[in-house]
């Protein structure tokens, strides 16, 4: 029995689409369909921006002590929620270092997670991420609403709302560079 061209391409695509949802290459190719398909976030115009008013907001840091988001007060902030077991939070984080490993100590960094703080821990070495870890208290007001994960906020120093992005956004642009420049040196 002799198998065609077309009949054997045929058995090849249905073998690689299979292969995204049995193995681990659909795993991380769905990763970096993700990031492929991830856009800079959108700035908002300034006539449209929204003012945070309340910056009390209770956190956990990364070794589960409690701090305030007040001490941001001032700073440019860059506000991400984000769950380990999300696939598109799994594929922004990785833009979220690249701009922390560039911004560290210029700018403040809320990267949330309303999980556990072992799994995450695990998470965080697994791919080796190093940016901090903030921890949500459910239940307590917060600064900004957060819908779903992955969801982000870019914040000026006098409070106004720059993006707001719901869904994966490439962090790690040019155009984002330009602008945290900008709103770094007002």
């Amino acid at each position: 029995m002799k198998i065609s061209k077309k009949t054997l391409l045929n058995i090849v695509l249905i073998l690689f689409v299979l292969s995204f949802f049995v193995t681990p290459i659909g795993y991380y190719g769905k990763i970096w369909l993700n990031r492929l398909f991830a856009f800079s976030p959108r700035v908002i115009e300034k006539s449209e921006q929204q003012k945070i008013t309340d910056y009390d907001w209770r956190l956990k840091d990364e070794d589960w002590n409690f701090f305030n988001f007040e001490e941001s007060k001032g700073n440019v902030i860059l506000i991400n929620f984000w769950a380990s077991w999300r696939l598109p939070s799994e594929a922004e984080l990785a833009s979220i270092q690249e701009l922390y490993d560039k911004y560290k100590g210029k700018m403040d960094f809320y990267i949330i997670t309303n999980e556990e703080q072992e799994p995450v821990k695990a998470f965080m070495e697994e791919h080796g991420f190093t940016f901090p870890v903030t921890y949500l208290i459910i239940g307590d007001k917060m600064a900004v609403g957060s819908s779903k994960a992955p969801s982000s906020y870019l914040i000026d120093k006098s409070g106004n709302i720059v993006i707001h992005e719901e869904g994966i956004s490439d962090w790690s642009t040019g155009k984002v560079y330009k602008l945290l420049d900008e709103l770094i040196t007002e």
